[in-house]
């Protein structure tokens, strides 16, 4: 249950990339993230009431509301990244820090995958890094090391994002979510005051961002789920194959070109994910 509720996280998160994405061509990054964030936050509210869970241990809300902090944190460097960009460097390298940080800190917890798991997940690494991987070159020695600087510290952030929010205890149902999705709200709006921008998207962009929120804060849930269901570093693994659903959704709607290495990185993602669910 546990790979099943990862992968359809992963399916979650890739679309809401997708559809973030597509409305980021036309509107200002700070209000879209704004916005689609408020919508999730209001489908997590929806969610806690719906399940009539009381308010769980401080311990549960700081552990959300730290991954809260990493998340927004790890987006701004990882955005702040691609706008020099720099996507070749920084969106492949900051994908696999993000899953290798959380994988490493489950084990050292004493998680034991079994051996089909493990080649799974080693099959699953080089999945991420083809799935994400961009064409494109770096000008200078200086451009390279400010590349792998913000992709270190995204994929850090990140990586952090998916600890915490492993780390409050399964009593604690939906809120720990619903806390992270407060935290990050919060710092958003705050970088939009101090940059002086209005929280507004274009009337086009409207319903892709809500979508991109609702389905960010599905994967959220799902993922959530899944690290209570079984092993952290499993679920982190094919939770981040997220790429696979973003590559297949321009396909369908945009019909771009699969390039060889993204193809190849689908199958490795597929096979990987197989093998994980054997254990």
């Amino acid at each position: 249950m546990s790979v099943l509720l990862a992968a359809l996280s992963a399916l979650c998160y890739g679309a809401a990339d997708f559809s973030g994405g597509f409305t980021a061509r036309r509107s200002p990054l700070v209000p879209v993230l704004v916005t689609s964030q408020a919508a999730g936050a209001l489908l997590a509210l929806a969610f806690v009431l719906a399940s009539g869970e009381a308010v769980p241990a401080g311990r549960d809300l700081a552990w959300g509301a730290a991954a809260g902090v990493a998340g927004a944190v790890g987006l701004a460097f990882l955005y702040r990244g691609i706008a020099a960009g720099l996507v070749a460097i920084v969106s492949p390298t900051a994908a696999l820090v993000g899953a290798a940080i959380p994988v490493a800190f489950g084990i050292l917890s004493g998680e034991h995958p079994s051996p089909a798991a493990l080649a799974g997940s080693a099959i699953c690494l080089p999945a991420i890094l083809l799935l994400s991987w961009e064409r494109g070159g770096v000008a200078d020695r200086r451009a390279l090391r400010s590349a792998l600087a913000h992709a270190l510290l995204a994929g850090t952030f990140i990586g952090l994002f998916f600890i915490a929010l492993a780390r409050s205890s399964p009593g604690s149902g939906l809120w720990p979510v619903l806390a992270a999705r407060g935290a990050s709200i919060t710092l958003l709006v705050v970088a939009a005051f101090l940059s002086r921008q209005r929280l507004a998207v274009s009337r086009a962009g409207a319903l892709p961002t809500l979508v991109a929120g609702v389905t960010d804060m599905a994967a959220n849930v799902l993922f959530l789920l899944a690290t209570r269901e079984g092993l952290l570093s499993l679920a982190v693994i094919v939770a981040s194959l997220y790429p696979a659903p973003t590559v297949l959704l321009a396909r369908v709607f945009f019909r771009e070109h699969i390039p060889p290495v993204r193809a190849l990185g689908l199958a490795f993602a597929v096979a990987g994910i197989a093998l994980i669910g054997l254990r």
